[in-house]
């Protein structure tokens, strides 16, 4: 029996019972299709993280008050609370050789108003060097000058959806628009950027860290981004960040250096974990497809004694019955894999258009393991139908028994 005569006996024994042939297409494609689009957003949402934090800059280190490790021992009386970070604090960081620009930063929220129009807004208090240290883009005008972080002056660069809404189809350059109790002159507008990691910039205004400050009543620092002056130097960067500050605060090591490089090695590290945990859940479908395979092949086998037995007769080995069924189970894995993968493509190309700015694809990996796996799964289920029908009596199949 060739090769060609045992694929052409197979289709037939598959195209003869739709109904069968459906079911079994119908776990198998379920699971594929799972395992591509919870693969997908997975590893979508990886990419998305890390390349957002990408965009931060590069050689970022970011201090912010108190410490993330936990300590032995019984806790304090009174609680502790760790020292603020101050303008000082941050032109200090400037004296290691090791870093090579610093930008303090002050958040809050404020009301911004121009002609009568008002809205509540995201103020961002920091120095010009936070353009170079976060690869700002200015879409017109410029950013904040340079100047003391300590020297208050009454301008302000604004995100382009505050244009929009406050100034409409006016040239917003050198207009006045009123933060809280105070005026700024518009010297910028920033280019549309959108979301990152999670602050719009497109609806932000940025001040100088002073005024913003003097707006918020306060001298403490929300962070401070500092950039290390090569990747080689961030390492020592964050140790010369910690001991200036710590000679600054009584002695007190009441600060937190994170890495950029450290914060994406661990995102990637729990989302790829993420991605394969759902991704395993997934082809657990894929072992139900494979036992539907093994009931169903158990019931034609039992239902296809006399064919069986017919074929034994005219001299068909154990050996070429088993390929029979084998090959019958392959081709209904290959069938339900090729249409879990067409479902899978249709669905991520769907949520595409629903979501254009997450980027979700499938990584070839999982493609290729999804489908290697459903066949793999058929195979092997299908092995227990195929050995009973190569095992029958030819005199007992064709008398039925």
């Amino acid at each position: 029996m060739i090769v060609r005569d045992v694929v052409s006996h197979a289709m037939r024994a598959v195209i003869s019972q739709p109904l069968r042939a459906g079911l079994i297409l119908l776990a198998m494609a379920i699971g594929v299709a799972g395992v591509m689009i919870l693969t997908a957003l997975g590893d979508s949402a990886r990419r998305y993280v890390v390349g957002e934090f990408s965009s931060l800059g590069t050689n970022i280190l970011i201090v912010f008050p108190g410490r993330t490790e936990t300590v032995g021992g019984s806790p304090p009386l009174f609680g502790e609370i760790p020292r603020d970070l101050t303008l000082d604090d941050a032109s200090a960081l400037l004296r290691s050789p090791h870093i090579d620009k610093v930008a303090p930063i002050a958040i809050g929220a404020a009301p911004v108003s121009h002609g009568g129009l008002e809205r509540d807004v995201n103020i961002l208090g920091t120095t010009a060097d936070f353009k170079e240290v976060r690869h700002i883009v200015i879409g017109k005008g410029r950013f904040l000058p340079q100047m003391d972080a300590d020297e208050s002056m009454p301008v302000c660069v604004i995100g382009q959806k505050i244009r929009d809404e406050l100034f409409g189809k006016m040239n917003a350059l050198g207009q006045w628009l009123r933060i809280g109790d105070s005026r700024f002159r518009v010297i910028g507008i920033l280019g549309s950027k959108g979301q990152s990691i999670g602050v719009d910039m497109d609806e932000l205004v940025i001040i100088p860290v002073a005024s913003a400050q003097r707006v918020f009543d306060t001298a403490s620092l929300f962070r401070i981004l500092a950039q290390a002056k090569s990747p080689e130097s961030v390492a020592k960067g964050g140790d010369a960040i910690r001991s200036i500050i710590r000679s600054r605060h009584e002695g007190e090591d009441d600060v937190t250096v994170i890495t950029q490089d450290s914060v994406v090695a661990t995102f990637d590290k729990i989302l790829n974990a993420l991605t394969l945990t759902v991704a395993g859940i997934a082809a657990i479908s894929l072992a139900v497809a494979g036992i539907l395979i093994m009931n169903v092949m158990l019931v034609s086998v039992a239902q296809r004694k006399a064919e069986i037995g017919l074929f034994k007769a005219v001299g068909a080995t154990s050996q070429q019955v088993k390929k029979l069924f084998m090959t019958e189970a392959l081709i209904l894995s290959l069938m339900g894999a090729l249409s879990g993968l067409l479902i899978g493509w249709l669905a991520i190309a769907f949520l595409q258009r629903l979501y254009p700015a997450f980027p979700i694809s499938a990584p070839a990996w999982a493609v290729v393991s999804a489908v290697a796996v459903a066949v793999m799964t058929g195979l092997f289920f299908g092995i227990l139908p195929a050995s009973r029908a190569a095992k029958l009596n030819p005199v007992e199949a064709l008398s039925r028994r």
